[in-house]
């Protein structure tokens, strides 16, 4: 009597195409790693510019479980950070690239308080998505929002002014140019300060870039349905251009969203930290004590 052989098990699947999840958790960190050391290749500062960040954030919120939004999150790089600083935060990650959110999802998926949302800043009605309880503390973005139109970056701003508290902040951190007909020689010293940090920390060891990594993440077969979709949605490129590159274009854009002020924060060269504060019935916040510039208290009148 032929003896049937037995039925060999399903091999595990790798992405879960109906959450959005790369399952191999190993195979998400190893991404998200890779994703880390290219981002540090075009901003060698990222980890102190995300410290600094974090520090807005947490200072100005005054709570130890601020409601956090980040724009254009990518596989989650600030999110993570956030809560390992404030873990009764919430932080709801937006990136519209099937790809980007798999890996997300499956690198931080158990960090508590960290959710993903798919969505596309160009397209309206994304804040809906966000399913928030109460006003955001902080709307975040690194190194995405220079890729947006200027007219769309204004509608994300003015969106995102709706979705903070009074008083609240966004904080963009990214490679933003200064005018280069108004100021040419600050401009090329900008873009030098840049150049020189990045010698100094990587040498002659350059490492894989942005262009390297999506080659290569892209051909990953544990990513095969995220990749599936991706190309489905139509992802070519063209939203990783530098339509809003200059700085003075993101102030404007803050400014014509109803920020009451807009500033920088943080700046070596072209990488600043940009901050927007939303207006607050009670007036602005002013320090108890004023303080000069070597932080001696200032003289009585």
């Amino acid at each position: 009597m032929p003896v049937t052989p037995p039925v060999p098990p399903t091999p595990p699947t790798p992405f879960d195409g109906s959450a959005g999840i790369l399952a191999d958790r190993r195979i998400a960190q190893h991404w998200t790693q890779r994703w880390d050391r290219q981002q540090e290749e075009f901003l060698p500062e990222r980890e102190a510019l995300f410290d600094a960040l974090i520090d807005v954030v947490q200072e100005s919120a005054g709570r130890p479980d601020p409601v956090v939004v980040d724009l254009g999150c990518g596989p989650g790089s600030i999110g993570a950070r956030l809560l390992r600083r404030l873990p009764e935060a919430t932080v709801v990650s937006v990136d519209a690239d099937p790809v980007l959110i798999a890996l997300g999802r499956g690198a931080y998926g158990d960090v508590r308080g960290l959710r993903f949302v798919a969505a596309d800043l160009r397209r309206s009605g994304w804040v809906d998505r966000l399913g928030l309880d109460r006003p955001a503390d902080a709307v975040v973005s690194s190194t995405a929002l220079h890729w947006l139109d200027p007219s769309v970056l204004t509608s994300v701003y003015t969106a995102a002014a709706g979705l903070l508290r009074p008083g609240g902040v966004l904080v963009n951190c990214d490679e933003l140019e200064r005018d280069q007909e108004a100021a040419p020689t600050l401009a090329r010293l900008d873009r030098a300060l840049l150049t020189r940090e990045k010698d100094r920390r990587l040498g002659a060891g350059h490492g894989e870039d942005w262009y390297e990594w999506w080659e290569r993440i892209l051909a990953e077969p544990a990513l095969a349905t995220a990749v599936a979709e991706r190309e489905r949605q139509g992802f070519d490129g063209e939203h990783h251009s530098d339509l809003s590159a200059g700085a003075e274009v993101h102030r404007t854009a803050l400014r014509d969203a109803g920020f009451a002020e807009v500033g920088t924060l943080w700046r070596r060269g072209e990488v600043q930290l940009l901050c927007a504060v939303t207006a607050s019935p009670d007036g602005p916040t002013v320090p108890e004590r004023p303080h000069t510039h070597n932080n001696a208290p200032a003289p009585r009148p």
